[in-house]
């Protein structure tokens, strides 16, 4: 058996026609470690040994029949090896087997013929599993051992079947909650209430992503050996470290915005005012002659200049919205009110460092430069935004101007 494929390396494509139909049998690997085979393996065994030490003690010397049944072997694996499936839970157990007996008692007794009381009892157990919910494959295994061993009394299925299989789902209980595995384990319906939803909200009705399961499922209908609720947390889980992988991988350059509109200490005050209306842009980088960056305006700065000159001249009143209300003057210049300290990253620097900055600092848009200190974008907050809605596309420096 060949290992699986290494994180990051390429999986080749899937071979087709003839080739691809010989693939299919091809055995694919156990995601278990070691420990994880040999906590299976254990609990088995423990399992068999709790079981048939109990069932031979009940059944004393002078049984009419086997105090432990070879289904229950089946049923020891999907107990203690996967625990989670819908196939191995308490009730999968004790009613697919006991009731597949009783399937199994009642067609050896009906009919004469072997082979159709066989063939009857898989297609009746089988039946009855479904619609009682209790779908477990040994529990098939159970009825056919009746049916071919031409057992009619309806007593083998309380002893030794029904008895077995609840030790056994008792052993499995015991043993899984101690090596940390939840059995049994929950399994919640489509339309379950999903806590911690804000007070008064509908919390009954199945989100966006619920429902996507919900119609996936419904366009394969086909039994899986995993609930819908474990499915949907593999999905949350995977796509959870999609978004870390690729949080990892971006840089800024990836995502900043490259047509940079910018001034200098020298641009008089109104006509930077100006820029800030006609592109619609929250910051303006300030830069010197050879491109890098010696400090930036932002809206605010123009706030801040005016609240000045109301404080030294009490008498007067204007709103902010005009540009000669913002502390704009004709022969002022950006120098005068910039903000000389800014925080700066380098062009290769990932996206994930800055995100704290965003977050927790109050910054709203960074200046992003290269190796010789030049100004080559700008990330801000949209930016941010805009990568993680398209965080599963390759990424692309964007190309529009900083907002």
């Amino acid at each position: 058996m060949s290992e699986s494929p290494r994180p990051g390396a390429a999986v080749p494509p899937a071979p087709t026609g003839l080739a691809g139909w010989l693939y299919a049998f091809r055995p694919a690997p156990i995601g278990a470690d070691w420990r994880e085979r040999v906590r299976v393996v254990a609990g088995a065994m423990l399992g068999i040994l709790v079981t048939a030490f109990a069932c031979h003690a009940l059944a004393g010397p002078a049984a009419p029949w086997p105090w432990l049944v070879a289904p229950m072997g089946a049923s020891a694996l999907l107990v203690f090896g996967v625990p989670a499936s819908p196939l191995a839970q308490p009730w999968a157990v004790v009613g697919g087997n006991t009731l597949s007996a009783l399937v199994g008692i009642l067609c050896a007794r009906w009919i004469g013929t072997p082979e159709l009381a066989a063939t009857l009892a898989i297609g009746v157990a089988i039946s009855l599993m479904f619609a009682l919910r209790c779908l477990h494959p040994p529990g098939a295994a159970s009825a056919l051992l009746v049916a071919l061993t031409g057992v009619t009394d309806p007593w083998f299925a309380v002893f030794p079947v029904l008895l077995n299989a609840l030790l056994l789902a008792a052993a499995g209980i015991a043993y899984n909650t101690a090596t940390r595995r939840a059995y049994p384990h929950m399994q919640l319906p489509a339309a379950a209430a999903r806590p911690g939803g804000p007070a008064g909200a509908r919390s009954t009705g199945p989100d966006a992503t619920d429902e996507a399961i919900d119609a996936v499922l419904a366009r394969y209908n086909q039994v899986l050996d995993v609930s819908r609720d474990d499915l949907k947390a593999l999905l949350e889980e995977v796509r959870l470290r999609t978004y870390q992988r690729a949080l990892s991988t971006l840089r800024c350059r990836d995502i900043m915005s490259r047509r940079l509109i910018t001034v200098t200490r020298d641009t008089p005050q109104r006509q930077a005012w100006a820029l800030f209306g006609r592109h619609h842009i929250k910051a303006l980088p300030v830069v010197d002659a050879a491109g890098g960056i010696v400090g930036i305006v932002t809206r605010a700065d123009f706030m801040r200049a005016a609240d000045g000159d109301r404080r030294s001249e009490p008498g007067r009143q204007a709103p902010h919205g005009a540009a000669h209300d913002a502390g704009v003057a004709a022969g002022e210049r950006v120098g005068g009110i910039m903000t000389r300290q800014v925080r700066v990253a380098s062009e290769h620097r990932h996206l994930v460092d800055l995100i704290p900055l965003f977050g927790s600092s109050g910054h709203h848009h960074i200046p992003i430069v290269d190796a010789a200190e030049r100004l080559v974008g700008i990330v801000t907050q949209s930016d941010v935004v805009a990568a993680l809605g398209r965080i599963d596309a390759p990424p692309a420096g964007s190309e529009a101007s900083g907002s």
